[in-house]
């Protein structure tokens, strides 16, 4: 037991040391290697006259371990990248003596966050092209991130298709050992897999030594597609678009550039300090992919599409103002049904007779910014857009305007291919700009509606050259919206919901890569039987490893359902979220979510939550008969632990956190308000008994070093 401890404090030291240590690429002597790494990884790209580019090691620092397996003789590493150009199929490195590309130089510059971006350049022996290949790496995470770009150099399109943007033989260990797990990395399967829309993250493990790696696939929703352990094929990863269920195409015109989605491999061992995954990739993830950083302090939202769904009006809105700051609250949303139609910025004069400027200014007043529900897509027939250009509309296979299933049966959805994301992007900037929003809630069907209907556009004269061509564009035209949104309004908080990313409860990294948020899930919550917060629970857990917390508003818990002690202790675990009738609350709940929230604003402004997630109890599918929790910790030991008795009877859990941090830490009770006392690190890491309160359903403890 004494050297396991002593490793998980040489470890944790490591990784701590780590942050402060710069990421680098150095070159290699003759100009045709580098070495891409920080200190905890290291990948080593050469190229060759004979084989092209690829891979020669890939370690994980920390415990000297290369990944890289010897799969064949004559091509050890794997392809580094592919795809086909018409129908010809060209790959960064091949078996020899005449590789499809010549190299043509390299370049390095710096990238944020403390980041080094090499940069190899190609040139296509057998056409017209050039290949940009990047390699990515931050201080202090044990992660390499990967894209490619390819330029057009001929006078006429090329048609890409078949696009691996990551292809190397990694193996976590031999194929009668090694564990993969897919859905977000924690659900087991075979380890000949292909991972698809809700497989961003899929993890792979050695059971012997807890080492092992996380392929992070950052195309975006249904566009994704990852190959695992296809060692008789010829790689251990292939990180790609897809090629059969949303086929990739894209047309590249003369002197063109297209950059392809990113990939990322992180390195961890379970159960070692701070680089077990828990650890590892919230660390990453909210520091490198989300938008606005590690540094992104989450606001508490509040929106009103439940009760009200597009029931409410200026008096609501104005009754309710009030209680939303008696609580906290940062910023108040009116979801859909504020406007006259879709695709109009005009309110609606018969709920808002004087418009939104009063109830914005008494917000601001208050300490309160105003959020909008806006859809990109879907518009009304007697809409402005649409009657001036049917033509952007989406057709089906038939040549008919595709219309929305929901919410209205007549309404349109205009493809995203076409020139009608210039019209998107410039009436949502006007929106922000005309309500000076600090949120916006960008909804409703856009490539692929998460109700069932058919995806893609067969219209002609779009920016898309046929249907396959149009999943790839409709994407595209989602970033292109944002880009733009984000060029204006740098400070706005987008929203990109799981409706207009196309599958329900989804998130992703290339959602990520284009907005802040994502509304995930529609979850009932109209009675103390309902859904609830136990499905709120379950679609966080399930997500926590790969996904930050704080990118997931997991709607629709309403701060009116009791116990209003479970939504507060839920809603903190992700980015806080309530709806209900604020006007019903009671005075004294009133008071107690104030007190709350207040405590926990100024909680997560001193310590990084961001830095970690641990599900605890029976997390995966929490129940009625068991408890489940969570914590949030930073690397310096100080955060949350959140216990949920459910329906037992339960007193007292044991929670263990193996990788604790060491340390004195003083625990006190945020629910009953007394200490709970001193506790070691060491304590947490052997398992603490946490009290259960007998009159609350829930347990938190806040946990500050001594």
């Amino acid at each position: 037991m004494r050297s396991m401890t002593f490793l998980f404090v040489l470890l944790s030291a490591a990784i701590l040391n780590a942050k402060n240590e710069s990421a680098y690429v150095q070159p290699l002597p003759g100009g045709q290697g580098w070495r891409v790494g920080n200190a905890l990884v290291e990948r080593e790209v050469r190229y060759s006259t004979r084989h092209g580019l690829y891979t020669e090691s890939w370690r994980h620092k920390l415990t000297a371990k290369s990944f890289l397996t010897q799969l064949s003789s004559d091509m050890p590493w794997g392809r580094e990248f592919s795809f086909q150009a018409h129908d010809l199929i060209l790959a960064g490195a091949v078996r020899g003596p005449n590789p499809d590309f010549e190299l043509v130089g390299s370049d390095t510059r710096e990238t944020s966050p403390q980041g080094k971006v090499l940069e190899v350049r190609l040139r296509a022996r057998k056409t017209p092209l050039d290949v940009s290949v990047f390699y990515a790496v931050y201080a202090g995470h044990p992660v390499v991130r990967k894209w490619i770009a390819v330029t057009n150099r001929d006078d006429r399109s090329i048609r890409l298709s078949h696009l691996a943007f990551e292809a190397v033989n990694l193996q976590a260990a031999p194929p009668s050992e090694q564990i993969v797990s897919a859905y977000y990395g924690i659900h087991a399967r075979e380890i000949f897999f292909t991972g698809r829309a809700e497989d961003a993250a899929i993890l792979a493990l050695d059971p012997r030594t807890r080492e092992g790696f996380i392929v992070m696939n950052e195309a975006p929703g249904w566009m994704k597609r990852t190959e695992m352990a296809n060692w008789n094929w010829g790689e251990g990863v292939q990180v790609m678009y897809d090629t059969d269920l949303f086929p990739f195409e894209r047309s590249v015109g003369p002197g063109e550039t297209f950059t392809s989605a990113r990939s990322g491999v992180a390195f961890f061992v379970e159960g070692r300090g701070m680089a077990d995954p828990h650890w590892v990739m919230p660390s990453y993830t909210s520091a490198v992919l989300m938008k606005k950083g590690a540094a992104y302090l989450p606001p508490w939202f509040y929106n009103t599409w439940e009760p009200f769904f597009q029931e409410y009006n200026d008096a609501i809105v104005r009754e309710s103002v009030p209680i939303a700051a008696r609580l906290g609250l940062d910023v108040f949303t009116l979801d859909t049904g504020w406007s006259e139609n879709y695709a109009e910025n005009e309110i609606s004069r018969k709920k808002f007779p004087e418009g939104l400027d009063n109830i914005r200014a008494a917000m601001e007043g208050q300490g309160i910014r105003l959020g909008l529900w806006e859809p990109l897509a879907v518009v009304s027939p007697e809409s402005s857009v649409y009657q001036q250009h049917p033509d952007w509309v989406i057709k089906d296979l038939d040549g008919n305007a595709k219309k929305a299933a929901f919410p209205g049966a007549n309404d349109r959805v205009m493809c995203l291919a076409s020139a009608y994301r210039e019209s998107a992007a410039r009436r949502i900037n006007e929106l922000i700009r005309r309500h000076n929003l600090r949120y916006v809630k960008v909804d409703l069907t856009t490539v692929f509606n998460a109700y069932g209907e058919a995806p893609g556009c067969y219209a002609q004269g779009h920016y898309h050259r046929n249907w396959a061509e149009s999943l790839e564009g409709i994407y595209e035209g989602i970033q292109f919206v944002t880009d733009q949104i984000y060029r204006e309004h740098p400070e706005v908080l987008l929203d990109l919901t799981f409706e207009l990313w196309g599958q329900k409860h989804i998130i992703d990294y290339g959602l990520l890569y284009a907005g802040d948020l994502d509304w995930m899930s529609n979850v009932d919550d109209t009675s103390q039987r309902s859904a609830g917060p136990r499905q709120v629970r379950t679609l966080l857990y399930q997500r926590s490893l790969a996904i930050p917390a704080e990118a997931m508003l997991i709607g629709n818990l309403r701060a009116t359902t009791p116990t209003i002690e479970e939504h507060f202790a839920t809603v903190i675990g992700s980015a806080p979220l309530f709806l209900g009738d604020l006007r019903k609350l009671t005075q004294e709940e009133i008071h107690w979510y104030a007190e709350k929230i207040r405590w926990f604003k100024e909680f997560r402004r001193a310590v990084a939550l961001n830095e970690s997630f641990f599900p605890l109890g029976n997390w995966l599918q929490p129940n009625a008969v068991s408890w489940d929790g969570f914590a949030r910790v930073s690397r310096r030991g100080e955060g949350l632990i959140v216990v949920f008795k459910n329906e037992t009877d339960l007193g007292e859990v044991k929670v263990q956190i193996p990788t604790y941090p060491g340390g004195q830490y003083a625990v006190r009770s945020v629910i009953a308000g007394d200490s709970i006392g001193t506790i070691r690190g060491e304590e947490f890491q052997q398992g603490i008994s946490v009290p259960l309160p007998s009159q609350y359903k829930v347990q938190i403890l806040e946990i500050r070093a001594k």
